[in-house]
């Protein structure tokens, strides 16, 4: 196991855990223990038919529903719902997720219908689950069931952890509902449910718990580590758009000179109407520059060093099967990585823009999250991707331009739209950017790679 790697995968190492404790070979059996046939005689448990895989000769497979009794939660008429504080908090399916808000009631109702410490209990609409509640006791809503189980028979973290894993619960045919998934009572009461001797069940939850707490660390530090290492770069970036991680050397063409030549590169652009002419910018005040450069470079506009604002939209008709697409989804947040180049196999519905090999392609929208990459083919793009091309600049100098913190503060002040916030490319084309001469441009893009290769590797 990598434990200073970002590719560690916790999830499928529960999934794999919690495969090997259902099949038996989590602990060993101890011949001592009283097998689960016993525990059938004793508590009237019945056999199961089903038995999705083979078990130790000392458990026995059984129906879920002959040791378990699922109790609904009440459904709420809206009028029941309150929200004064004072009464009996209302535990939804949401509160278990992702819902910080809560209802109260002030009904008075059956004692199943709450539940307290300790208890254990099933989500099973929308969001799946069991949990074993800590909260208090509440009042659980119809869409959460609370288990009740024969405890001569069942251990209950053992029955938690068969539950946690989904392979074990929800089959192809198991979910119902068109807009909102759920599981029925009658396939839940159904299910084969693999029973160990009771003692084994104790160690089976033990061992299972004790691995997912040091699985539990090792993400932790996994965590800590990728933020070591954004942290790292952030600040390298940093000081190649100040100027300070690679020495400027005299000889340099001064960037005055360049910005001359990428002016007149552009005019050429326009009169061979390869790109559109813009309107003039403002100067650049001495408020809007956020730190000091070398004497050597320049502070720019967007606009005026790149395409921006020169996308070549395409319409669905005119877009080939087989051209590569690259959609939001397929740049990884933060790193600039590709993570995948689609291939289009049939007709695509909407706009798209057109991208060339070299391109930087910028997402305009949730900018915060640093969705950046240079293109590494042809090909066509959604439209919330901006393809942009530096003129007469190095567009791998420009890709970490876009990615560096500096950028990004600015971007902050023109962001619009609370839930989907983006960048318009009028503001992006405003937006000023550090110009080094050429020769330092490709200087501080080979530094940098080899950075930010190093950090990547180790720390």
């Amino acid at each position: 196991m990598k434990t200073n790697s970002l590719d560690f995968d916790a999830q499928a190492l529960r999934e794999k855990i919690l495969d090997l404790a259902m099949r038996g070979k989590l602990v060993p059996q101890d011949p001592n223990d009283e097998p689960a046939s016993v525990l059938l005689e004793k508590d009237n448990l019945k056999n199961s038919d089903e038995k999705p895989h083979d078990i130790p000769a000392s458990w026995k497979w059984i129906i879920l529903g002959s040791g378990v009794n699922f109790y609904n939660g009440r459904a709420y008429k809206k009028n029941e719902l309150l929200n004064g504080d004072k009464f009996t908090p209302v535990l939804r399916v949401g509160n278990l997720f992702t819902n910080s808000s809560w209802y109260y009631s002030d009904l008075k109702l059956d004692p199943n219908k709450y539940i307290d410490n300790g208890d254990l209990i099933y989500a099973w609409s929308a969001s799946f689950g069991p949990k074993i509640w800590n909260g208090g006791r509440v009042i659980f809503h119809y869409h959460i069931w609370k288990l009740k189980y024969d405890n001569t028979a069942i251990d209950k973290n053992f029955l938690y952890y068969f539950l946690l894993d989904k392979r074990n619960v929800v089959g192809e045919t198991d979910l119902h509902g068109s807009t909102m998934k759920h599981i029925t009572k009658t396939n839940m009461e159904h299910l084969p449910f693999p029973l160990p001797p009771l003692s084994e069940q104790s160690r089976i939850a033990a061992k299972i718990a004790q691995l997912f707490a040091l699985l539990r660390k090792v993400e932790t530090s996994t965590q800590q580590y990728a933020k070591l290492q954004t942290l790292l770069k952030s600040k390298v970036l940093d000081l190649a758009m100040r100027g300070k991680l690679v020495k400027q050397d005299p000889n340099d063409e001064p960037a005055s000179v360049l910005l001359e030549k990428i002016t007149a590169e552009k005019q050429e652009l326009i009169k061979e109407k390869k790109i559109k002419k813009t309107k003039p910018l403002p100067p650049i005040t001495d408020d809007e520059k956020p730190f000091a450069i070398p004497d050597s470079w320049e502070w720019v506009r967007c606009q005026s060093v790149t395409t921006t604002g020169n996308f070549k939209s395409i319409t669905p008709d005119k877009i080939k099967i087989g051209e590569n697409l690259i959609e939001l989804a397929d740049i990884e947040s933060y790193s600039g990585k590709l993570i995948n180049v689609e291939k289009i196999t049939e007709k695509v519905g909407s706009n798209k823009y057109q991208y060339v090999r070299g391109d930087v392609l910028f997402a305009k929208l949730r900018p915060y999250l640093k969705k950046v990459v240079l293109a590494p083919n042809n090909g066509v793009c959604t439209t919330e991707l901006l393809p942009i091309d530096g003129i007469n600049i190095n567009n791998n100098f420009l890709y970490y331009v876009f990615t560096s913190d500096s950028f990004f503060n600015q971007i902050k002040k023109e962001m619009h739209g609370v839930n989907l916030p983006r960048v318009s490319p009028k503001k992006l084309s405003e937006l000023i950017i550090p110009l080094p001469p050429l020769l330092e441009q490709n200087r501080i893009v080979a530094n940098l790679n080899n950075v930010c290769a190093i950090i990547d590797k180790n720390i």
